[in-house]
């Protein structure tokens, strides 16, 4: 009988199949039940209960594997400095916070990646929501986490509660990367800034943070009341991951690792006031993209493309991910348009003709500007010092203000339908 039982069973169906670390997390009751099926019967008759209870997570496992993680500077565990608040457990999920207190951006960012790799490990675990939080809340290990039947969870900070003295969130994106969206996300600060409005650039591309070098900053941030202080440069506040490590370190981040990011632009940086925060987006329509869109309060986007098909191939899925995400389309920037020969000036179209009248056509938004090919362009960013203030009175500085006056106004228009992104 029992070489017939063991003979067709499918992998994964009995309790041989389970490594035995997978137990480590039952409570002693449990594992005692599992136990006593092992001795008797062969292991592969053990119930699937039990190896379903192989699975489950407790807080202590949880502790323990963040045990493992060390913060660099007092070489202590994050448990032990009591950084880890509000475990909670759910099936296959966990959620805990990092109340950080003294930590540098770059350390918190790395403590964070950490401790959510190690929970992550757990078996049983399927997926982990590791939040930065503040000192201030009493421990995990001092407070009922598991939240099992246990009234509800404090409302977590709404992403507008984190910058409540913006005005105007704008998002500067492309569907395709090389078609000068960080140049035009700069200089649209630099022109905002013009129009006597105090104005902060976030660098969210974080695989590609040129803003620094676009504005001529390579200071690193400085702290007050465990704020960060942002870099000035042209009069705008910035920020940018940039400024916090080597400008040849490559940055391999997954999704939640940007996302956290970004919140800690947002909660833990003294904007102050500002008429407008503009985010330099990173390219394209993946999980990076997502994450960013559903944290941001974001009044409107800004797409840029280029003329030719295949810039616009990858714009129109941009707008449709920010249509799903009930993001207002801001419009259209049809950036390196036309180019005009310094010495004759002929005008060609290097890169065609009128796709961004095109997408913002069929979009039904306004084509909020056209900036000309220039090589002037390409020297200011190299230089740090943008187009739109190195030659102010250039074709394609008057077109980066005029860029600025179309935002603003469209703005306007969009203030009543202003809602926070939701995935609909």
């Amino acid at each position: 009988m029992a070489s017939l039982m063991g003979e067709g069973r499918r992998p994964g169906e009995y309790a041989s199949d389970i490594p035995h670390a997978m137990t480590a997390n039952l409570a002693v009751s449990d594992r005692e039940d599992c136990d006593r099926w092992g001795a008797g019967p062969p292991k592969w008759a053990v119930p699937f209960s039990c190896i379903v209870a192989s699975r489950m997570v407790t807080e202590a496992a949880v502790l323990q594997a963040l045990r493992a993680v060390h913060d660099p500077e007092s070489q202590q565990d994050i448990v032990t400095l009591g950084l880890v608040r509000d475990i909670a457990i759910t099936e296959g999920g966990v959620t805990f916070t990092l109340a950080f207190s003294t930590q540098a951006p770059a350390a918190k960012a790395a403590l964070h990646g950490q401790a959510t790799k190690a929970v992550r490990q757990l078996p049983g675990v399927s997926h982990v929501q590791a939040t930065m939080g503040r000192a201030g809340a009493a421990p995990a290990a001092q407070t009922h986490g598991h939240q099992h039947g246990a009234g509800p969870a404090a409302a977590p900070q709404r992403p507008a509660d984190l910058i409540p003295e913006v005005r105007h969130t704008i998002a500067v994106s492309s569907g395709k990367g090389g078609v000068g969206k960080s140049t035009v996300a700069v200089n649209l600060a630099v022109a905002l800034k013009g129009s006597q409005g105090a104005v902060g650039i976030i660098d969210a591309d974080v695989y590609g943070p040129d803003v620094p070098m676009m504005l001529g900053s390579k200071g690193r941030p400085g702290m007050f009341d465990n704020k960060i202080i942002p870099v000035e440069s042209h009069g705008l506040k910035m920020m940018s991951i940039g400024l916090l490590v080597n400008e040849r370190e490559p940055l391999v981040w997954r999704g939640p690792m940007i996302h956290s990011f970004i919140q800690q632009m947002l909660r833990d940086v003294m904007w102050g006031a500002l008429d407008y925060l503009v985010f330099d987006m990173p390219p394209g329509t993946g999980d990076a993209q997502l994450s960013l869109s559903q944290v941001i309060p974001l009044s409107g986007v800004v797409m840029v493309t280029t003329p030719q098909d295949v810039a616009l191939l990858d714009v129109r899925k941009a707008v449709a991910m920010f249509q799903r995400l009930n993001v207002p389309i801001i419009g259209v920037v049809e950036n390196m348009s036309v180019f005009a020969c310094p010495h004759c000036g002929e005008r060609t179209a290097i890169f065609g003709e009128a796709g961004g009248q095109r997408i913002a056509d069929e979009y039904g938004v306004p084509l909020l500007a056209r900036i000309p090919l220039d090589p002037e362009t390409r020297v200011g960013g190299d230089s740090g010092m943008p187009i739109t203030l190195r030659r102010p009175a250039s074709p394609q500085a008057a077109a980066f203000r005029d860029l600025a006056a179309a935002v603003s106004r469209r703005l306007d228009e969009l203030a009543p339908l202003k809602s926070l992104p939701t995935i609909g």
